[in-house]
């Protein structure tokens, strides 16, 4: 069995076998009105109870979208970005949002003060966050240290934990990790506090324990709470051809912010569908289910279905080659972090709605 672990030790090699193992449910793109690009392109793989989130939304129902900040870093992985767009899908077809800032965990499990994953939060995070598509009139956030009602839940719901269901769902059993699972808990069925109705959870498949945990806790309390679904998006592949974009491989890794200088490098660098030589690329044609640069403009740089599509053909017809399409991925990413400056530098002035 697939052995997942939301701190980072272990990646998803076969999305069909995490499904089978995990007992999820196949993402099917007919089922969401309007689909977002990481659903058309079959990034979104998977997911649990979508059919309830799916009525909400053609019923006009109330339901939420919840997902968190960890204010570690001083930049953003690039796969985040994933978690934000699924996030304002689910706002622009009625999901009340709630963003956490996880100070909590942030000095639990990686040793940063309070008051230093605040001034990432307000600084960096939420701004990043906005300038990257979520909606702040839409939006509900909150600290962890502040919201006394998720350390509350957070506590009740440890009652309800056994050390070999912990031990089972996350392989090992570490105070601070017992903490911070429970309190993301907490987090994730705050919005029920006050009203039970469905909520969603845009998650990669690292973060899939924390959600395992709380839906094995919801029948805990009979009808309290209305059972957690959860959307799962695929990794951003590591532009050296490994299977998630990772710290430990600083030129396979794209950042937000990222100097476009330093971008392009490693863009050149990365890993590519082409052949041995120039002659045979354009007697038999590119490989783009190989290549991490077409990934990075599936994924992430090109909006638009026909464009993507031609740069597809061509590149497997031979037409284009591993450098052409370097410099396609190389322009798209100037122009997406221009974008995103100018977005970032306007979200700083932007007030948010602070809720504890």
């Amino acid at each position: 069995m697939v052995k997942i672990d939301p701190w980072g030790s272990e990646l998803v090699k076969n999305y069909t076998k995490y499904i089978k193992d995990f007992g999820m449910e196949e993402f099917h793109i007919e089922m969401f009105p309007k689909p977002n690009r990481l659903m058309r392109r079959n990034v979104v793989f998977g997911g649990r109870d979508l059919k309830r989130i799916v009525a909400c939304i053609k019923n006009k129902k109330k339901f939420y979208v919840l997902s968190g900040i960890m204010p570690t870093a001083k930049k953003i992985h690039f796969g985040t970005k994933c978690v934000i767009e699924n996030i304002r899908y689910f706002q622009d077809h009625g999901a009340t949002t709630y963003l956490l800032i996880a100070d909590l965990e942030a000095s639990a499990t990686r040793g940063i003060s309070l008051e230093e994953a605040r001034k990432r939060a307000m600084e960096f995070h939420i701004p990043s966050y906005i300038a990257l598509g979520l909606d702040p009139k839409k939006t509900f956030f909150y600290f962890q240290s502040e919201n006394k009602t998720v350390s509350n839940m957070g506590f009740i719901f440890s009652q309800k934990i056994t050390l070999n269901t912990f031990r089972g769902i996350y392989g090992n059993a570490d105070p601070s990790r017992i903490m911070s699972a429970v309190l993301q808990c907490g987090d994730m069925l705050f919005p029920q506090e006050k009203k039970k109705m469905p909520g969603i959870i845009p998650v990669g498949p690292d973060q899939d324990p924390h959600i395992r945990l709380c839906r094995d806790l919801v029948p805990k309390f009979k009808d309290k709470y209305v059972q957690l679904s959860s959307i799962y998006h695929k990794y951003t592949p590591s532009l050296d051809g490994k299977l998630k974009m990772s710290k430990s491989s600083p030129m396979g890794n794209l950042e937000i912010p990222e100097d476009p200088k330093i971008a392009k490098k490693k863009i050149n660098r990365a890993l590519t569908g082409g052949r041995d030589t120039l002659e045979q690329h354009r007697k038999l044609g590119g490989q783009p289910e190989k290549c991490m640069v077409f990934e990075l403009l599936k994924q992430h740089l090109i909006e638009d279905d026909k464009k993507l599509d031609k740069i597809y053909k061509d590149y497997k017809s031979g037409k284009l080659t591993s450098g052409e399409i370097k410099q396609i991925a190389i322009k798209e990413f100037t122009k997406f972090m221009k974008d995103f400056n100018s977005k970032l530098k306007k979200a700083r002035k932007t007030k948010v709605k602070f809720i504890k």
